[in-house]
């Protein structure tokens, strides 16, 4: 049955067979990496990034997946940074709670990926400057190309408001005046390679 909420973009939930795909293995490689490498960024969820027309990636950046609508939990990841101000807690109860559940069902999660910036990050402007860009993530033998368009994202946008909690768990160094930067993915530009022969 077609799910008939909205998404915090004001979208519905599309059926795409490269949308559940990728879904599907995000999903599987971040809940690998929070019960296998204590949650640490590793290149499947690290993108290069390139900016439409140029040759040559710009750099990686840190990705993050938010649930959406009724599946939301910035309130219980709000909760977990405010309920102790030592780190090593907070990172501990933020790997529990990844490790088990939360990365179990696809279709809960928003498919417009976000990543913070430093304030009046260059990269950041560049990003969004452009008309479109490129994700590639690279791992376990599979390759995506994910063609975006970025958008900046508002401190009152739900996709803000979970990044930014979701990356205090493991940040609590995070500058206030982080930028978030939401990369809504054109699935019809975007492919996806097997990498094992």
């Amino acid at each position: 049955m077609k799910e008939s909420v909205i998404d915090v973009l004001g979208r519905r939930p599309t059926d795409h067979a490269m949308k559940e795909k990728f879904m599907s293995w995000q999903c599987r490689v971040r809940q690998i990496a929070m019960r296998e490498n204590e949650g640490r960024p590793d290149d499947s969820f690290t993108p290069f990034v390139t900016l439409e027309g140029s040759a040559e990636p710009m750099g990686q950046i840190i990705t993050v997946m938010s649930k959406w609508g009724a599946y939301s939990k910035t309130a219980e990841l709000k909760h977990m940074v405010k309920q102790t101000h030592d780190p090593a807690q907070r990172r501990e109860k933020a790997l529990r709670f990844f490790s088990e559940y939360y990365y179990q069902k696809p279709r809960e999660f928003s498919d417009t990926l976000t990543a913070t910036f430093l304030p009046l990050s260059e990269g950041a402007q560049a990003i969004l400057a452009a008309p479109s860009c490129s994700l590639r993530f690279e791992a376990f033998g599979q390759r995506f190309d994910i063609s975006c368009k970025a958008i900046a994202l508002s401190e009152s946008n739900p996709l803000y408001q979970s990044t930014w909690w979701h990356n205090q768990l493991f940040n609590p160094a995070m500058n206030p005046d982080t930028q978030v930067v939401g990369f809504e993915a054109n699935w019809d530009a975007s492919t996806a390679t097997s990498l094992v022969s």
